[in-house]
């Protein structure tokens, strides 16, 4: 056995722009305390990646979660969901105030262990004396999280005698971890970072007071449930309940969709327009379908619009920074033209609407394309830009309702370790597109980095524009989308491009027990935009 790696580390490093944190280890990514064995081969991954800062923001995570334990042994954290530029964590600790003033005494415990340097050391022990370790901390996520393992060894990591299981490598030391910031949040903090999008600058914190309120929504909704962790969504599946919880789970988002589409019937002398926008695969077509059914049981007849109607011509579509045509942009679509159509059909005009051939490139006008509404017709309008004001900035903004959708997941794999938002919105995309358009993982992995960046650039900005925001996630999804996802990711071999990525998600659905009740999803639930047979797609 070698166990140099940390040394081939120190080696390399001059030869890398930032610090490595990692090493791909034939091919899947591995912390630089693994042993290496003979005829393995070590690519080493650096910070500045969008892989290095996930660790990074992990190995911060932990040393919190370390030094908390050194003011108060008591205390209990849990990881909830990413807001304000930040991650949030609840901080539980009986009988004491969360405040500013121990928020910064946690901050200060902190930077005193980064200057100590302390080691942050993986080893690994039985997973029953880990169990054990962790029942008698009273850690009932990670026992249960763990009881559901077939592996033999589990790794543990231990700074300033705190010990954890973290999904995921992190840093072998502390020295390097000082780049955040804290800030004192209801009932807990928020742990900001840098990241792949800021060049290295910690995050500034940006107020986001209505995504906050439906990250909150979120896990009441998980809590109705009783399903709060992933062991708990394995227990629910094995005890044969999984339909029961499916059934629940579509409920409280008709319920949803339903109070939304009141909301809109009790203004409709003033709503007109009903913008929907959110990041991709979060559901929207079919929520927009499901409100539009909804707004009928209210006595409205809504008509529906596509953006993508309003796409310029392909030779007038501007590129982007690697040449080709981009058609996220908001440049991309005839907002002068689209404006006009809008204020003479709110005004009582008939318009002949175009439509775009996506094999030609061009905007065609057809003698069937006549649209004229009355009253009681509010425009649905669907696409990534519904939020941005410039593209229906003709309009008065009382005749406009702006819903932001996305899929944020309510389960957690346990206390410590969050299931990315866009982990679940890529494997939506994922089955989606091999679904439907014949797409491999590959094709699909490729995409995903430009996907994220127009998100960042186009949607994201806007949230807080939204009049309401709805969450597309639902509890039971992860393991109905892994029976679709593990043997197209599985297809990607040992190197080949896409496997590390590919690794990296398998590894994660080993927590998720496979859910075949798939017969009991109904066919109007959002999930089914994805795995096929909705009643809303042909």
């Amino acid at each position: 056995m070698d166990n140099n790696l940390i040394m081939k580390a120190k080696e390399a490093q001059s030869s890398y722009s930032s610090l490595i944190v990692a090493a791909k280890i034939n091919g899947e990514i591995r912390d630089i305390q693994t042993p290496l064995t003979k005829g393995d081969t070590v690519q080493f991954v650096e910070l500045n990646s969008s892989q290095g800062w996930t660790i990074y923001r992990r190995s911060v995570l932990f040393l919190l979660i370390a030094a908390l334990n050194q003011i108060e042994e008591n205390a209990e954290v849990i990881a909830k969901f990413t807001v304000n530029k930040g991650l949030y964590c609840e901080i539980k600790i009986p009988n004491r105030t969360i405040d500013t003033s121990f928020i910064q005494e946690i901050d200060r415990q902190m930077r005193k262990m980064i200057a100590l340097n302390l080691p942050i050391v993986k080893h690994y022990i039985p997973r029953q004396d880990a169990i054990d370790l962790f029942q008698k901390l009273g850690r009932e996520g990670k026992v249960n999280l763990l009881s559901a393992l077939s592996k033999p060894l589990i790794s543990i990591y231990t700074c300033a005698e705190y010990s954890d299981y973290l999904y995921g490598p992190m840093l072998y030391e502390t020295k390097e971890l000082g780049l955040f910031e804290l800030d004192c949040e209801p009932d807990g903090v928020l742990i900001r970072t840098p990241d792949e999008m800021t060049n290295g600058q910690i995050r500034e914190r940006i107020n986001q007071p209505k995504f906050g309120s439906i990250l909150t929504e979120s896990k009441a909704w998980a809590d109705i449930l009783e399903c709060r962790f992933i062991s708990d969504l394995n227990r629910i599946n094995k005890e044969n309940s999984i339909g029961e919880l499916i059934r629940i789970s579509e409920a409280l988002q008709e319920k949803r969709i339903a109070q939304i589409a009141d909301h809109i019937s009790s203004h409709r002398e003033n709503i007109r327009l009903i913008l929907i926008a959110g990041p991709s695969s979060s559901g929207k077509t079919s929520f927009a379908q499901r409100l539009r059914i909804q707004l009928r049981v209210n006595g409205l007849r809504p008509v529906m619009i596509s953006l993508d109607d309003y796409f310029l011509n392909r030779e007038d579509t501007p590129l982007n920074e690697k040449g080709q045509y981009d058609y996220e942009s908001l440049e991309a679509l005839d907002t002068k033209l689209f404006n006009q159509d809008m204020i003479d059909l709110l005004a009582g005009k008939k318009v002949q609407i175009p439509r775009y051939n996506f094999i030609t490139g061009m905007r065609e006008w057809k003698d069937d394309t006549f649209l004229s509404i009355q009253a009681d017709q509010p425009i649905i309008i669907e696409g990534i830009h519904g939020l941005n004001e410039y593209l229906t900035k003709d309009i008065p903004r009382i005749n406009k309702y702006k819903i932001y959708i996305s899929a944020l997941t309510q389960l957690n794999i346990d206390a410590h370790n969050r299931i990315p938002t866009t982990e679940v919105r890529f494997l939506r995309r994922l089955v989606r597109d091999y679904q439907f358009r014949g797409a491999k993982a590959l094709k699909s992995i490729r995409q995903w980095p430009d996907v994220r960046a127009g998100e960042e650039k186009y949607i994201f900005p806007f949230q807080e524009e939204a009049d309401v925001l709805f969450n597309s996630a639902l509890i039971y999804e992860i393991g109905v989308l892994k029976k679709y996802a593990v043997p197209l990711l599985e297809e990607i071999n040992c190197g080949e491009e896409g496997y590390t990525e590919a690794r990296l998600i398998l590894r994660f659905l080993q927590y998720v027990d496979e859910i075949s009740a798939i017969d009991d999803i109904p066919n109007n639930s959002i999930l089914r935009e994805f795995i096929g047979k909705s009643v809303f797609f042909s």
